[in-house]
């Protein structure tokens, strides 16, 4: 059987050596914050983790090595591509050789020359690009045919207990530990037994000393050195060991100083003595050693890494790229979508024009817009009752006048759809979170249904069914929920209906959902809102000629599901129907947006509280034949407020009317 294991840091093996011992139960996945991978003598790239990691976790795996490179122009404003790194185990001169005999047969274009400038500095391949090439396709095209890219096959099979065995990183380590813990024990028992002895010898040589004119007299008047060591012994009790170490001493040792010393010695043979019997004794201590030794190697001898790993294009997470922030997301009627900062939508007071929010067909209109961070991912519901997933960041970027991009074009929505609502998720592989949240969906005729997130948890190319849509009717809204929340659907004419979430059941992805609101002959539903136990908010309708207010949540009476439901606002000729109703507190903005595709964002504390069954105030000032085509509550902003005087749209010259206060004091029988 072959192995083939890969150079490592010693400075990473030693502290991922020291974190086993410090947790043997710790995972491998673990011992991966110490170990981040092969490191190999000439330096160069690993390019590419999930060889890398599949190597460490499993014990086989293959690590692709790339030249460490630069492109560089020279005086004549020609691009050299310059190699200062090589892979491991690469030849330079003939990796050269190789790569000439390529430019030669026409199998590389671009190259004019190859120059080596290796010096006793350090290594240095300088490629010469020719006029009309690219120095980063000739570069590319070197690393697909040539030995400036190449791979490691990691087989770390090793005899373990006289059998061969696959080992991963943890086993490799466990391993090792295991063997310099054997080390330090049997080294332990070794040196405790020679000081044993010589403390034998010393404790022979004391009494030798301390009786020394008696030892003198025995050793003249013996006949043989047998007879000596015999009769010393027999008088003072001595071992033969100790006899033969005091017949062998010399004269010097009769002197004070040489005793001074053996009983220095004593002391420290005694020392030693504990020591090694403490070690031998405790497990833990024994560990400390290994971690101890194998510290001092690493402060010796290790040096910093020298291969550096780089995230193949295949493995970079988008989400390095883009800063965690909020956007804007604007849907047309004709379905286009575009993403914009949340900053580049100015303050304006209520009663304001606006400005343009998007640049768009005069057909066409900005019919939603939602606000979500750029590292989430929203799950957008069409009216056919489709679901589709997508992050933010994948959303194409736009100015606010911008027109954004089609929809279709960006996921596979059929082109008789459109997107109707959205659900904004940050983390779909949480487990508690998916399990203990719900979705609750409405349709244009009341139909409501709730289901547990996990059903959409699963993103899906192509998109799955969200809800049965019956035969006229189409989605409208979707809410993520706890699952305590109150629901409250608002109709056109201007009734709404309150009930708890509870009394809705929650059924599977695949289904029609229950009544939640009976609807007068052409009635339709405008919106839902879920409010949360927790959630301090009042409920915002908006009529479609731009009159709105906000309404303390508990004016609306708690009734079943499936009722008629009571007024939420006084529909009139002035007013128009009912467009929207939202949830907001004063740390909320209105964002507006009208079918001419003018925006205003006002202030949610400016707009004061007033009955549920009165007109409202004037939110926005329309131009005649002009209404509301959409409204958002969006985070409050932190910019500086701007007067609505003065300001005026782009792209039109409107000149700003006095904002009106008008409402209606006495509320209409229900």
């Amino acid at each position: 059987m072959a192995t083939n294991m890969a150079p490592h840091n010693l400075g990473e093996v030693v502290d991922a050596c020291c974190a086993y011992v410090d947790n043997p139960e710790c995972e491998c996945e673990e011992l991966l914050k110490y170990v981040k991978g092969p490191d190999f003598p000439t330096g160069a790239l690993i390019y590419g983790y999930e060889g890398v990691k599949e190597a460490l976790l499993t014990g086989r795996g293959r690590v692709v090595m790339r030249a460490r490179t630069e492109i560089e122009t020279t005086e004549s404003g020609r691009e050299c591509i310059v190699v200062t790194e090589i892979p491991y185990m690469v030849n330079k001169a003939e990796m050269i050789k190789k790569i000439g005999a390529m430019v030669n047969e026409k199998r590389i274009e671009g190259i004019s020359y190859i120059n080596d400038e290796s010096d006793r500095k350090g290594l240095r391949i300088t490629i010469f690009v020719k006029k009309d090439a690219s120095a980063n396709v000739v570069l590319n095209t070197l690393f697909k045919n040539t030995e400036l890219q190449t791979s490691f096959a990691v087989n770390n099979i090793a005899l373990v207990n006289g059998r061969p065995m696959l080992l991963n990183l943890k086993d490799l380590i466990r391993h090792f530990v295991e063997h310099r813990h054997d080390v330090v024990v049997r080294r332990t028992r070794f040196d405790l037994r020679k000081a044993q002895e010589r403390m034998h010898i010393v404790q022979g040589l004391l009494i030798a000393q301390d009786n020394i004119d008696e030892v003198v007299r025995i050793i003249r008047s013996s006949k043989s050195v047998d007879m000596a060591k015999q009769t010393l012994q027999e008088r003072f009790g001595l071992s033969e060991i100790q006899s033969a170490a005091i017949v062998d001493m010399r004269l010097r040792a009769l002197t004070g100083l040489e005793r001074d010393k053996l009983e220095a010695e004593h002391a420290e043979l005694e020392r030693q003595i504990n020591y090694f019997n403490e070690v031998l004794a405790s497990e833990q201590l024994q560990l400390q050693i290994v971690k101890d030794e194998l510290l001092e190697i690493k402060q010796k001898y290790g040096d910093e890494r020298r291969s550096e790993i780089v995230y193949s294009s295949e493995e970079f997470n988008p989400e390095d790229f883009y800063a965690d922030e909020d956007m804007v997301i604007t849907i047309s009627h004709m379905g286009y979508i575009k993403r914009t900062p949340l900053a580049e939508y100015r303050i304006q007071n209520r009663g304001g024009v606006g400005m343009k929010g998007s640049a768009t067909r005069d057909e066409d209109f900005i019919e939603h817009i939602y606000v979500a961070s750029m590292h989430n991912t929203m799950i957008f519901f069409t009216e056919k009752g489709r679901c589709y997933w997508l992050k933010v960041y994948d959303i194409p970027e736009g100015t606010r006048a911008s027109k954004g991009r089609a929809i279709q074009n960006i996921i596979q929505i059929e082109p008789d759809d459109k997107v109707r609502a959205y659900i904004n998720t940050k983390n779909l592989g949480d487990e508690e979170y998916i399990n203990n949240n719900f979705i609750v969906m409405c349709t244009k005729e009341g139909v409501i249904k709730k289901t547990k997130l996990e059903a959409y948890s699963r993103p899906r190319q192509n998109g799955v069914n969200a809800i049965v849509i019956r035969e006229g009717d189409q989605l409208l809204e979707a809410k993520i929920t706890s699952g305590k929340a109150e629901i409250m659907i608002a109709a056109r004419g201007g009734k709404a209906i309150r009930f708890n979430e509870e009394n809705v059941r929650p059924i599977g992805r695949v289904g029609a959902g229950v009544r939640g609101i009976a609807l007068d002959e052409g009635d339709e539903v405008v919106g839902m809102i879920c409010i949360e136990p927790d959630a301090k908010q009042d409920v915002l309708v908006l009529s479609e000629n731009g009159y709105g207010k906000r309404t303390d949540l508990d004016e609306y009476r708690v009734t079943n599901r499936g009722g008629k439901g009571v007024k939420t606002i006084n529909v009139t000729e002035k007013t128009g129907d009912l467009i929207s109703i939202q949830a907001v507190t004063d740390e909320n903005d209105l964002m507006i947006i009208n079918r001419s595709g003018v925006t205003i964002r006002t202030k949610v504390d400016q707009i004061r509280l007033a009955g549920r069954a009165t007109q409202g105030v004037r939110i926005i000032n329309l131009r005649e034949g002009d209404v509301i085509a959409s409204v958002m509550a969006v985070p409050v902003s932190d910019e500086e407020e701007i007067a609505a005087e003065g300001v005026v749209a782009e792209e039109a010259s409107v000149e700003a009317q006095p904002a009106q206060s008008v409402e209606n004091a006495q509320p209409e029988n229900e």
